[in-house]
Parts: structure tokens; sequence; C-alpha cells
């Protein structure tokens, strides 16, 4: 089973067969989904939902779909996850762009961080990006992030990992 986590703001929990609209737009807009594989056609962006929900099956951690409180509204995806031949586990996430600088990733990335200290008893939590991913390096930063070495990836590109410290609130 798929835990739900709620913050002040957000409602992180299990993706559903609803969802799929939000990924399916999210995936074919070339600019908001270029950082995640995108664009992506229809048929592709299902299959990014059904990985969420058998990472769930097969690990027993994964993608939450982000809801916000007030509006009910789905607003992205944000979790723990370590996709097979990945060298390493991550924090990772997607917003849509109209739900984007408002603190949503880091009010949910706070909440999965959580999670993997708390829940799953992990000793670290780490998240990677490309190094031209500017705003996913400085959210790591905010998240109290710290490099703790620099690998090179499958997919032949060196990034820095940093380790996030656990918080005691969310």
């Amino acid at each position: 089973m798929i835990p739900t986590i709620e913050t002040e703001r957000l409602i992180l929990r299990a993706p559903l067969e609803q969802d799929f609209p939000v990924y399916e737009r999210f995936y074919a807009d070339a600019e908001a989904s270029a950082r995640y594989g995108g664009p992506l056609p229809s048929n592709r962006a299902w299959h990014r939902l059904a990985a969420d929900l058998g990472h769930w099956q097969l690990r027993g951690y994964g993608m939450w779909s982000v809801q916000e409180r007030a509006s009910g509204e789905m607003v992205g995806g944000c979790g723990l996850v370590w996709p097979q031949g990945w060298p390493r586990s991550e924090l990772t996430f997607w917003i849509i762009p109209t739900a984007r600088r408002k603190g949503i990733a880091f009010e949910a990335s706070r909440a999965a961080v959580s999670f993997g200290y708390q829940t799953l008893k992990w000793d670290e939590v780490e998240t990677h990006m490309n190094d031209e991913n500017l705003p996913v390096v400085r959210l790591a930063e905010q998240l109290g992030g710290k490099i703790v070495t620099r690998i090179l990836f499958p997919d032949g590109v060196e990034r820095n990992i940093y380790a996030l410290p656990q918080t005691t609130s969310q």
C-alpha cells in the first residue's frame, strides 16, 4: 500500500489513473519535461504513470502524486526512486509549469526526505541532477544538501551526489 503524506499545503498520495491527463500534458510540453526525458507521446506518458505505480510494488517506495490541498488539483510528482541499472537512489520530482515557483517542490521534497529517514530507515537520502539544472541544484541546497561525491552515470553524464539531511518537521 502506498502511504499518504499530508503537509501544510499538499497531499502526497498514490498515483491514480485519473492523474493521467496531468502526466500527458506535462510530458507533451517540450520545455516543461525537457529534464525528465520529454517531450513524450501520450503512450509514453502512460508508461511513466505505470512505472511510478510499479516502482512502489517492486521497491516499497516511489513517486507520489502531489496534490494541492486547497484546490484538490494534482500539480506534479515527487518521491524516492532507484531505477534498475542506476547506481544510486534519488529524491526526484516534477511540477507542472503553472504550479512552479510556489515552494511546492521544496515542501513535497521535505516530506519525501522525511519518509526516507523515518519510514524507510535509510542512512542517507540523496539526490542528483545534471549540472546545468540550476533550479534543482538550488533546491538541493535549500534542502540542506551537501555534495558527497561525483560519479559517472550509465547515460554517460557525471553528476554530483547531494546528501540531504533529515529534518524534524515537514
